[in-house]
């Protein structure tokens, strides 16, 4: 991963859990709902730096390469 999609991800973490505790959620049903709204605020942050930027943030980096077969 880059080192933008690494900072992106740790913002959709942080805001998911600070909204999570913010809206006390309890249960899976409640967290998904959190996690809705935490990947939001990354994304939209992510969809203003490449409009200010030009440049994607998503790169082919965080794709494993293919599995070699032992023999």
């Amino acid at each position: 991963m880059s080192e933008a999609e690494l900072i992106f991800t740790a913002l959709a973490e942080l805001s998911t859990r600070q909204i999570a505790e913010n809206d006390k959620a309890i249960g899976m049903s409640e967290n998904v709902i959190a996690g809705k709204k935490g990947g939001s605020v990354a994304k939209n942050a992510r969809m203003e730096l490449e409009q200010n930027t030009g440049k994607n943030v998503i790169t082919n980096e965080n794709y494993l390469p293919p599995k070699k077969d032992k023999k």
